[in-house]
């Protein structure tokens, strides 16, 4: 379960920091390149720059658990990301005139891939919590977390 919450941790990290990262860095390009965004409303830098900050911010979170993968760093961190995600999969999954077949396809793909990882983190999370540590030997000292 370990592996499974790291590697989700990792992918949704990444996919925050480098969306984040360009919005806020260069809203004007990834408004121009990033697939599909020109589906969106007008171009806003003022609501780019926003949005870029706020991807930062969980992406801070998601990494803060991916280090120190405690539950009480895990759940928090993908209930974050998937309070973004899910609404956010929805909104697109609902305006896809004007794309292409292939671009709907991927977008909604794409989206409820991470939308689905975030979540399933937190479900992970939450039985991982629930099962009873390993018993140790007598006299055995316990890994420090």
């Amino acid at each position: 379960m370990t592996v499974f919450i790291r590697c989700g941790l990792a992918i949704l990290f990444l996919d925050e920091l480098v969306v984040g990262a360009w919005n806020a860095i260069s809203p004007a390009t990834f408004y121009r390149y990033f697939p599909t965004v020109d589906l969106t409303p007008p171009f806003s830098e003022h609501y780019a720059r926003d949005f870029g900050g706020a991807t930062l911010g969980i992406a801070l979170l998601l990494g803060i658990a991916l280090v120190r993968p405690r539950t009480h760093f895990v759940i928090p961190a993908a209930l974050a990301y998937s309070v973004f995600a899910v609404p956010h999969f929805f909104y697109h999954a609902a305006h896809l005139e004007g794309s292409t077949h292939g671009d709907a396809m991927a977008l909604t793909t794409a989206n409820a891939a991470v939308a689905l990882l975030g979540l399933a983190v937190v479900v992970v999370a939450m039985v991982h919590r629930r099962r009873p540590a390993p018993r140790r030997p007598e006299g055995t000292l316990r890994p420090s977390p």
